[in-house]
């Protein structure tokens, strides 16, 4: 029976080949870049009586207005562009923005009030947490996988500053630093929503301030387990990358854009082999990856470089499936729902009782559980959460 996707019977001749040859060899055209806007730079834009004005950028020509702006704007999302355009606090060239106006480039903006809405007050919830350590002036915890540390300055409503690890914090603790800020109370250093492990947290102002010294100056010894996929050809490897944010996709780092990019931060992370696995799924590695700088996603971007994504991390190139290597009948493969990335060991000077603090997390269960059924094989998994 003919598919339902085939040409009409007269029109089955028609072939693509020649708009195939025309294109081959042709190189895709790049996405247009659009300039990041500092809006706290007089070069940039002017700031009076609550009105910031800037011209738009000749690469926003074509571009709706919402999505340059969001493009433009750092830390800023489309959703609350939009808001902005639709209460009235967006002007193109005097007048009232539309969301979906499309651009020429040049054309002067002006955005009445702050482009993010006021931070949130953390506040206290009832989430069970792992302490490891505590006295009067910090805390060492363990933080799950799927916990945020803390909710985005971009928040908009109370529902956003749930669940997260400040909120727990407030409950068992109690008071906290204010270095951070009304939203990231005792919060030194921060790990991402699908990494599991050891954070830091301090109880008061001078002890944060000590212990922010501390990782700005290299310090604390942190020291990450993560399983890569493939085998790492050698046993250590140092990976010194710039890294910065990626132009196209928002949400992503990248190490491409070279260290004079003014938007790019030095990054080390010092790699070293702890086991090389072959198993019924493929080639994996396990590695523990110690790190002298704290960029955003440093280890997943670091290992993406390195052509070994984390498994897990969709984000950054791994598969969403694992799937027996060759292939067996019947099996549906393993997936695991977070990063197979986990902060296991925190070496650092008590700023107060000048002790060294020696903090070990073990693997979490589900990470257990995932590379005992990685090395059993389809025909013998064992339970995955």
């Amino acid at each position: 029976m003919p598919s339902k996707n085939m040409l009409p019977k007269g029109q089955r001749h028609h072939s693509v080949r020649k708009e195939y040859r025309a294109t081959r060899g042709a190189e895709p055209v790049p996405e247009v870049v659009i300039p990041v806007l500092d809006l706290e730079d007089d070069g940039d834009s002017t700031f009076e009586d609550g009105v910031r004005t800037f011209s738009a950028a000749a690469e926003a020509a074509g571009k709706r207005l919402d999505a340059y702006l969001a493009q433009a704007i750092p830390d800023i999302s489309r959703a609350r562009v939009q808001l902005l355009i639709e209460s009235g606090q967006v002007r193109v060239d005097g007048k009232d923005g539309k969301a979906k106006q499309k651009l020429v480039g040049g054309e002067s903006i002006e955005i009445e009030g702050e482009p993010q809405p006021p931070p949130l007050h953390a506040v206290a919830e009832d989430i069970p947490l792992d302490i490891i350590f505590e006295d009067q002036y910090l805390a060492v915890v363990n933080k799950p996988a799927g916990m945020m540390v803390h909710a985005g300055s971009g928040a908009t409503d109370d529902e956003r500053n749930r669940g997260t690890l400040v909120n727990a914090l407030l409950f068992h603790l109690g008071k906290l630093s204010e270095v951070g800020g009304d939203l990231r109370p005792g919060i030194v250093h921060r790990l991402d929503k699908q990494t599991s492990g050891i954070i830091l947290v301090a109880k008061d102002d001078s002890t944060h301030r000590k212990l922010g010294t501390m990782f700005s100056e290299r310090r604390v010894e942190k020291t990450y387990l993560a399983l890569v996929h493939g085998h790492l050809a050698k046993d250590h490897v140092t990976v010194n990358l710039p890294i910065a944010r990626d132009l196209i996709r928002r949400t992503r780092m990248t190490t491409r854009r070279g260290a004079s990019d003014p938007g790019s931060r030095s990054a080390v992370s010092h790699v070293s082999v702890v086991k090389r696995l072959k198993t019924p799924y493929g080639p994996f590695t396990l590695v523990e990856v110690k790190i002298e700088t704290g960029r955003t996603h440093q280890i997943r971007v670091h290992m993406q470089s390195l052509g070994h994504p984390v498994v897990g991390d969709f984000l950054y190139g791994a598969p969403h499936h694992i799937h027996a290597d060759p292939p067996v009948k019947g099996d549906d493969g393993l997936e695991l729902e977070r990063n197979f990335l986990h902060a296991a060991h925190l070496v650092f000077v008590h700023p107060k009782t000048s002790e060294t603090m020696d903090m070990r997390s073990p693997l979490p269960v589900e990470l257990t559980s995932f590379l005992a059924a990685l090395e059993a094989g389809p025909e013998q998994k064992v339970g995955v959460s």
